[in-house]
C-alpha cells in the first residue's frame, strides 16, 4: 500500500508544510509500505517546481528512510520529464512516470521514452492511466516495457482495470516485475485476486485499507470484502471528477490531520450540501470526525 499525498495549502494558497509533515506521519503511523507524491491526487499538475523541491525535501526528511518515497512525473514531452526525474532523483527512491501525452506518442517512442528515464538513476514504474492521458498500453507493450533497465513496475488504472491486470500478470509470467491498482483503490480486491501485488490509494484512509490487506494477505477473504464494502462508499466519492482532490482534503481536515482543504484551480471546493453529504459517508466508519 503506498498512499498517493494530497498537498495541503493554507487558506492563501501557499504551501501548508506543518499539515504536511502531519499527514505523512499519519500514513507511517498506518505502516503504509511507501509514500507518493506528485500523482494525481497531490493536485501535482497545479505545483511549481520550486514547490515540488520542498515538498519532496520534507516528506524525505519525516520519512527518513523509513519507507520508500515514489516521486511522480508528468512532463508533457520526454525533455520536460527528464528534467522532473533528474530534479527529484536525490530524493526519490521510485519514479511513477505518466507517458507525454499533449501529442500521442506510438508504442516505438514510448519504449524509447522509459528506457530514458530509467537512465536517471531510479527505479521507474509505468503508469498506464489512458483516462487522463488518452495513451492506451496494451499487455504486450507493458511486458516490453518490463525488460527495460530499472523499469521495475507498472500502475495500472487502464478501465476496466480488472481484467488488464489479469492479462499484465499473466503475460508477464514468472517475470520479477510488479503490478499494481490506482484508481483510489476501487477494484483493489478484486485486482489482487487477478495478479497485482500494491495498491496506490488516496492518502486519507490507509489506517482502514491495512487491516482490510492484512485480512485479504491471510486468506481471510471474506472478511476483508466485508470491510472493504463499508468503505467503498468513500473511496467512490472520492473519484469524482473536478471534486475529487476536495474530498480528499476534506476528510483529512476531519479527522484532524490537515488544517485547510484548500484546493487550486481547476479544482473546485466542496459546496455545502457536498460537505454534509460527505459527513453521511463517514459517519459508519470506525473513525473520529469532526463535523463541518
Amino acid at each position: 500500500m503506498v498512499p498517493i499525498l494530497a498537498t495541503p495549502f493554507l487558506p492563501d494558497g501557499s504551501l501548508d508544510r506543518r499539515s504536511l509533515r502531519r499527514l505523512v506521519e499519519f500514513q507511517l503511523a498506518a505502516d503504509v509500505d511507501g509514500v507518493a507524491v506528485f500523482g494525481m491526487a497531490s493536485e501535482g499538475f497545479a505545483l511549481t517546481a520550486a514547490e515540488r523541491r520542498t515538498i519532496l525535501a520534507d516528506v524525505s526528511d519525516v520519512t527518513g528512510g523509513r519507507v520508500p518515497v515514489v516521486v511522480g512525473v508528468n512532463g508533457t514531452s520526454t525533455v520536460t520529464a527528464l528534467e522532473q526525474a533528474r530534479q527529484a532523483a536525490d530524493g526519490a527512491d521510485a519514479l511513477m512516470v505518466l507517458p507525454p501525452f499533449m501529442v500521442k506518442p506510438g508504442a516505438d517512442q514510448l519504449i524509447d521514452f522509459y528506457g530514458l528515464l530509467g537512465g536517471v538513476g531510479r527505479e521507474v514504474m509505468v503508469q498506464d492511466a489512458p483516462g487522463v492521458t488518452g495513451v492506451a498500453m496494451s499487455p504486450a507493450l507493458v511486458v516490453e516495457l518490463s525488460k527495460l533497465p530499472r523499469v521495475t513496475s507498472v500502475k495500472i488504472e487502464s478501465p476496466p482495470t480488472v481484467p488488464k491486470v489479469g492479462a499484465v500478470a499473466a503475460a508477464l509470467g514468472d517475470e520479477e516485475f510488479a503490478v499494481l491498482g490506482g484508481m483510489n483503490a476501487q477494484f483493489m480486491l478484486d485486482e489482487y485476486a487477478r495478479g497485482a501485488v500494491g495498491t496506490m490509494p488516496a492518502c486519507e484512509f490507509p489506517d482502514l485499507l491495512a487491516p482490510i490487506l492484512a485480512d485479504w494477505n491471510a486468506g481471510r477473504t471474506a472478511d476483508a470484502r466485508e470491510s472493504f464494502a463499508r468503505l467503498l462508499p468513500l473511496i467512490l466519492h472520492g473519484l469524482q471528477q473536478g471534486i475529487a482532490w476536495a474530498v480528499h482534503k476534506e476528510v483529512l481536515v476531519r479527522r484532524g490531520i490537515i488544517d485547510h482543504a484548500v484546493v487550486r484551480s481547476p479544482a473546485r471546493p466542496l459546496d455545502a450540501a457536498g460537505a454534509a453529504l460527505l459527513d453521511e459517508i463517514l459517519a459508519p466508519l470506525p473513525i473520529d470526525v469532526r463535523k463541518s
